[in-house]
């Protein structure tokens, strides 16, 4: 398993058009960018490639890092930053087969597939397939689950990616508060891999309306607002799921210059080989 992360910020990106903070000017000068979220994961056994989500910077993310297109590609959510790029597969893909959640969001009264297949209805090469969460479909090679996450208003994904020939593991949170459902935790567990949502640093939760969630025993808040990690609550998701190595991703240049590009927050091009 070959994993790439095109794309490791939040909505806006790091340098984010027109900022000219300390990070978004530390990330011009040492040609560091974090795009809208996408991961690249290629089954070098069989030479498939799954996306997870569709960036609106799909373009430039597959032209800088020159990987082969994708074969197949999961949605986690309906947000435009996971989305929005989907739209790429017009005159480059002659098949993309998509897999997307079958529940009903109470909020839109669809589900992500339903969402997704009305929204790329023109695309003939782009077949949605709904796919119940918590339950393992075979896709590129690889077994995928879909696990439930929290991301108020909407309903919202997190995945696991294993071989069933290596057992290679692979997890990402999906865009998430730190109140993950314990059944998704099972399915989490234990990765080779985790890429985990994570805002900004709990520090910067007095800036938010609805200030930080889910305190440690630290007290420190590991949900940002409503709907997403803090750092810190990332890291103990991590150390919850007991991964082998963790990548912090979906950052906002809000992070303060000096601890912006620390570890373990990545950056766009990182690979793996699980």
């Amino acid at each position: 398993m070959h994993v790439t992360l095109l794309g490791t910020g939040d909505t806006t990106g790091t340098p984010t058009v027109g900022c000219d903070c300390d990070t978004c000017e530390y990330a011009r000068a040492h040609g560091l960018e974090r795009t809208r979220f996408s991961v690249h994961v290629e089954n070098e056994r069989t030479g498939e490639v799954l996306l997870v989500d569709a960036s609106p910077d799909f373009r430039y993310q597959f032209l800088r890092d020159d990987l082969a297109l994708p074969d197949a590609c999961v949605i986690t959510h309906v947000h435009f930053d996971h989305l929005d790029g989907l739209g790429n597969a017009y005159r480059l893909l002659d098949t993309l087969e998509v897999i997307a959640a079958d529940e009903k969001d109470p909020e839109t009264g669809n589900s992500v597939a339903e969402t997704v297949a009305a929204d790329y209805h023109y695309l003939d090469a782009v077949t949605v397939h709904p796919t119940t969460p918590l339950e393992s479909v075979r896709l590129c090679g690889f077994d995928v689950t879909l696990v439930p996450v929290d991301h108020p208003p909407l309903v919202c994904y997190g995945l696991a990616i294993e071989d069933p020939e290596t057992g290679a593991k692979l997890s990402i949170t999906g865009d998430t508060s730190y109140a993950i459902p314990e059944p998704s935790r099972e399915v989490l567990a234990d990765p080779d891999l985790l890429l985990a949502d994570a805002i900004v640093p709990a520090a910067l939760c007095e800036y938010h309306p609805a200030g930080g969630r889910h305190a440690g025993p630290d007290g420190v808040a590991r949900t940002f607002g409503t709907k997403h990690m803090t750092r810190e609550g990332a890291i103990a998701i991590a150390d919850e799921l007991d991964a082998t190595e963790t990548r912090l991703v979906h950052v906002a240049h809000y992070y303060p210059v000096e601890e912006a590009f620390e570890e373990p927050l990545a950056v766009d091009g990182e690979q793996y080989r699980l």
